[in-house]
């Protein structure tokens, strides 16, 4: 085989940690399934190479017309509450609270930024804020044996500060052009740091067919002001990735460290992003723990990763860390 048992890559990132109210403690817990189903069949070759300045091929302008809805921003007034936001919008409030799982009812504060589901229509006429431009470097789909899809749409922070409430619609479309199905494709991690490639990633439940193809446009991105006090800085440390003899998939184990002067974290998430030879994205996997970490200290994590495509060749890492 062409990898060894200790494969490649070590990536030393600093992460910002973004409040979420649905994990628990001390879980391991992926953003794929923990058994991945192998691809079934491989997609047609992308036109441009990874990590080049040309678009790839399915990226559509931000101003085309989605061919179904798809969530639009809105930032909450003074006043404002769950239910009279659901009322101005005409969604209901488990709808609106399933499209923010990160917000909090009793603690929105004015000037947040929160997702209206299902209704691009807009009939209040709230002007929708323009998303920070991101790049997407590529995009590439993986068919399931089970006739689902997973799409990974790996996009790139160029500006010097960090983006939160990144996401993208996915759209798949037959050979015709006619729409099968459409889907918000979300990161990993709540946040992407500067000068930082991470997938947003999507699963199209069956019955999907192996040539769908895939259409990207920007949905949303927010460039954070710097020194954000709600974030913590944490670093990925003594990074170990082992590929199977198959390159199928990858164990990885490593440390999150805080600076002794930061303030201590009560949630810390890793993620794992896994490459071919070539730079395609192949999986990405999600590890999490409310176990705590205290200031100049640190907390072991180790998780698996494994590949929808092609054997794996490295996998990049990346944190983020909140009080």
């Amino acid at each position: 085989m062409k990898h060894s048992l200790l494969g490649a890559c070590l990536l030393i990132s600093t992460f910002l940690v973004l409040l979420t109210s649905c994990t628990s403690p001390n879980v391991n817990s992926p953003s794929l399934p923990a058994t991945l189903i192998p691809y079934l069949t491989a997609t047609s070759s992308p036109i441009s190479p990874p990590e080049t300045s040309q678009t790839p091929e399915g990226v559509v302008a931000a101003e085309t017309p989605l061919p179904s809805q798809t969530p639009f921003a809105y930032t909450i007034q003074q006043g404002d509450t769950i239910s009279s936001i659901a009322l101005q919008f005409g969604v209901s409030m488990d709808d609106l609270q399933a499209a923010n799982p990160e917000i909090s009812p009793n603690a929105m504060s004015v000037g947040q930024v929160i997702n209206i589901p299902s209704n691009p229509e807009n009939p209040s006429g709230e002007p929708t804020p323009t998303p920070a431009a991101f790049v997407i470097r590529q995009i590439e789909c993986y068919p399931t044996a089970d006739q689902g899809m997973w799409c990974f749409v790996l996009a790139h922070n160029d500006f010097p500060d960090f983006m939160e409430n990144v996401s993208a619609q996915v759209t798949l479309v037959d050979a015709n052009n006619v729409v099968l199905a459409g889907q918000t494709a979300l990161l990993p991690l709540n946040i992407l740091p500067p000068n930082t490639s991470l997938p947003l990633t999507v699963f199209f439940p069956p019955e999907i067919p192996v040539d769908a193809k895939p259409q990207v446009q920007v949905l949303t991105a927010i460039r954070l002001l710097p020194n954000d006090e709600r974030y913590l800085p944490a670093t990925v440390n003594n990074t170990l990735v082992q590929i199977n003899a198959d390159g199928r998939s990858a164990r990885v184990n490593g440390q999150v460290r805080l600076p002794a002067n930061a303030r201590p974290a009560g949630q810390v998430w890793v993620t794992g992003t896994a490459y071919d030879e070539v730079g395609w994205v192949v999986g990405v996997r999600r590890w999490e723990s409310n176990a705590g970490l205290s200031p100049g200290g640190s907390l072991p994590f180790e998780f698996m990763v494994s590949s929808l495509g092609g054997e794996i060749e490295r996998v990049e890492f990346a944190v983020e860390a909140r009080p």
